[in-house]
């Protein structure tokens, strides 16, 4: 009985193993696909945001890093486009999945970002709704000794490059955080817009790295009324959209932010609106919300609103 016993232990612990090494061989290696929108400008998709590649006749320069492990597998996939070195990584904001694979770029990249995303970044406090709301022990960047920290930031414009190459960077003002840059290559009318807007859906608008709900329709319509010669929006996480797409998602915003409004003063609570709000139809291909997500802009509205 006794060895029946081990025998079917022995045998189950077989199963297990052989189970994990197929879940293992299943997962792979992270993939990353490859959209070109121009010979020198490719965004890869996968792992986290949207990344932008521009290739410029000295070099490359990088718009987000994905989450942490992504940052090789982005620089693998880079190789594959070009035998130019990665010279530049701009960062749109601080969150995980935009900036954690900085740590494995090699360490004479230039990185830049926004001054208050620079800010953020050296605390890496978690987005206002993820479940553990505890900062961590150490960030990704202590981790590294610094290493994928910024070098240079901006505070509302700064330009990088000359002619074909020249790329402008633009804060204007909080929305998703309180350092979403928004990445313009005039010379191919590509703008790269993080997740300020993310695509057609509700954006995560993070308290705890200063977002906010009353001022991101106003920010995102500074953004509009400035960079004009525009026909390509890489979005934060979604399929590239256009001024006209940016446009509605201004209004979208507004009208959120109308009708949180209309609802605090006719003495709803934050549950009330978040169980009852639905997207109004005329948005037509907008992602329905999360439920955390929607009653955490709902909350933020309501602290915002006076």
């Amino acid at each position: 009985m006794k060895r029946i016993l081990v025998l079917g232990i022995l045998a189950m612990a077989g199963v297990l193993s052989i189970s994990f090494v197929a879940a293992q061989q299943q997962q792979g290696p992270p993939v990353i696909d490859v959209e070109k929108l121009k010979d020198n400008m490719f965004v890869l998709k996968g792992g986290g945001g949207n990344t932008g590649v521009f290739i410029t006749s000295n070099g490359v320069v990088v718009v987000d890093a994905k989450n942490p492990g992504w940052g090789q597998p982005i620089l693998d996939k880079i190789k594959t486009l070009t035998n130019k070195p990665v010279t530049t990584l701009i960062n749109t904001h601080t969150h995980g999945d935009h900036v954690s694979g900085n740590v494995e770029f090699p360490a004479t990249v230039d990185i830049i970002t926004q001054e208050n995303t620079a800010t953020n970044m050296m605390k890496m406090i978690p987005n206002s709704t993820a479940d553990d709301q505890k900062p961590p022990a150490k960030t990704i960047f202590q981790e590294h000794n610094g290493r994928g920290l910024p070098k240079r930031t901006f505070k509302d414009k700064m330009t990088i490059g000359s002619g074909n190459d020249r790329i402008e960077l633009y804060y204007f003002g909080r929305g998703h955080t309180n350092g979403d840059a928004w990445v313009l290559f005039p010379a191919i009318r590509i703008l790269h817009a993080g997740d300020i807007f993310s695509g057609k859906n509700i954006p995560l608008l993070d308290a705890n790295n200063g977002g906010s709900a009353v001022a991101i329709p106003d920010s995102l319509q500074k953004a509009y009324d400035a960079l004009k010669n525009v026909d390509t929006i890489i979005t934060g996480h979604s399929t590239q959209a256009t001024t006209a797409d940016l446009k509605e998602y201004i209004q979208f915003n507004r009208d959120f932010l109308a009708d949180v409004q209309a609802a605090k003063k006719a003495g709803k609570s934050v549950d009330d609106v978040a169980k009852t709000w639905k997207i109004p139809a005329k948005y037509n291909g907008y992602a329905a919300p999360a439920a955390n997500r929607l009653k955490n802009n709902v909350q933020l509205a309501y602290s915002e609103l006076k």
